[in-house]
């Protein structure tokens, strides 16, 4: 049975379609028939980064209004033979998403694939409240800092309140935290939380901490998702969300600052 996976924010700017490519890449790299939905209608940012955005001739907006089949909006991704996109509209709005429509083609995606994640819009305007409402799980996205957990706290609430599980009074929807830009020489000084305060606050299991990095804007400029770079400590991170995800027990890495030895100190100094 597909899984629905939305992933979500109550900011912006904290990494949502960036981790929505780089969680639908992973699982598809892992086997599993994934594709990845825009649900931001009106900007249309996912096919920047997965890099597809000049083979766009249909989208979802189309296939709701059944102006094309999904078999025409899905674009399949070049370098993963199981990872699909669909992209958005650039040129609509938010109200050009309705809850039958969405719900038509969520079903008819769930005939032919393993995970469909929801790439969010922040907040809990109409694109959000939709992708919401339809999750069977979600993985909450702030970053460490007290404005973004405090709005990811109220994005548990909508989930916990208004998703379509809650109305029919079935399993609530299985929440995952993952906390992105995470810089550990910030939190020393004191600028960030730590993950731990991160927790006590929003309460909810941790499925990843991904670091601040560079790779992440040069996947992006290369539209790309970021877990292909297996160099990269934020592509290792997301690696080991996925894994944790489907349920392989992963320690946590780069909750640390790295620590120069002697040696390395006075290569750094003369270098």
């Amino acid at each position: 049975m597909a899984k629905v996976v939305v992933m979500t924010s109550g900011k912006g700017g904290v990494g949502k379609t960036t981790s929505a490519a780089a969680f639908g890449a992973g699982l598809a790299q892992r086997g599993y028939k994934t594709v990845v939905i825009d649900f931001d209608v009106g900007l249309r940012n996912l096919d920047l980064i997965m890099g597809c955005e000049r083979r766009v001739v249909f989208d979802f907006i189309n296939v709701i209004n059944g102006d094309a089949k999904i078999s025409q909006a899905l674009i399949k991704d070049k370098r993963i033979d199981n990872l699909f996109i669909l992209p958005t509209s650039q040129t609509r709005d938010k109200d050009a998403l309705s809850r039958d429509g969405v719900e038509r083609v969520l079903n008819n995606l769930k005939e032919s694939f393993d995970y469909i994640i929801c790439d969010s819009p922040a907040g809990i305007e109409r694109g959000a409240l939709m992708a919401l409402y339809f999750a069977d799980e979600a993985v909450i996205i702030t970053n460490p800092e007290v404005s973004s957990v405090r709005d990811s706290d109220r994005i548990l609430g909508v989930l916990q309140s208004r998703s379509r599980r809650a109305e029919n009074g079935e399993e609530p929807v299985k929440e995952h935290l993952l906390i992105t830009r995470y810089d550990p020489k910030r939190v020393e000084r004191g600028d960030m939380l730590k993950v731990e305060d991160v927790l006590e606050i929003l309460a909810i299991p941790l499925l990843g901490i991904i670091p601040e990095s560079e790779s992440v804007l040069a996947a992006s400029n290369l539209g790309q998702p970021v877990i292909l770079d297996a160099t990269s400590k934020a592509g290792l991170a997301y690696a080991d969300v996925v894994g944790r995800y489907l349920g392989e027990q992963i320690e946590h890495r780069f909750m640390t600052v790295e620590r120069r030895g002697l040696i390395q100190r006075l290569l750094w100094r003369t270098a």
